[in-house]
């Protein structure tokens, strides 16, 4: 069975953090240096609209080093972002109004096996047959005031 960690957040601000700390612990090593990433590494943000899976994505952005604030890429489906002191990317998509064949014409089976990008999947659950197994899936929800959200993060 697969454990979860579940973590309230109370603002905008407390999920971006979230996200951004999240990055930070994916990319560097217990001694502050920066981890290499092996394999790409897919995260796939599930949950209701308006639940801060952006918000979060913004956070998790900079805790990369990446210098742009990423904006929803519902239209454009997917935006690129370079990681500075490493040579991959940060992909950032949605799959709200896509299939996985979607995906495949985008570049999927290429862009999701190049070792060290980070892909980052907002509705990852409409296209989760094509996602990895060892995918991480952070779940967000409301709770109760609108501002405040729960978030599981399924390892």
């Amino acid at each position: 069975m697969k454990e979860s960690l579940k973590i309230i957040t109370k603002s905008a601000a407390e999920t971006k953090k979230l996200g951004e700390k999240l990055a930070r612990e994916i990319v560097l090593s217990p001694d502050g240096s920066r981890t290499s990433i092996k394999e790409a590494l897919v995260i796939s943000l599930e949950g209701e609209l308006g639940a801060g899976k952006t918000t979060f994505t913004q956070g998790f952005a900079k805790g990369l080093g990446v210098k742009e604030n990423p904006r929803s890429p519902t239209f454009v489906i997917m935006r690129v972002y370079p990681i500075r002191k490493r040579v991959s990317n940060f992909i950032h998509i949605d799959a709200y109004r896509i299939a996985s064949k979607d995906m495949k014409a985008l570049g999927w089976n290429e862009f999701s096996r190049k070792p060290g990008n980070i892909i980052l999947i907002e509705w990852g659950n409409r296209i989760k047959n094509i996602l990895p197994k060892n995918s991480l899936v952070i779940s967000f929800g409301h709770i109760g005031h609108f501002k405040k959200r729960l978030i599981k993060i399924n390892q």
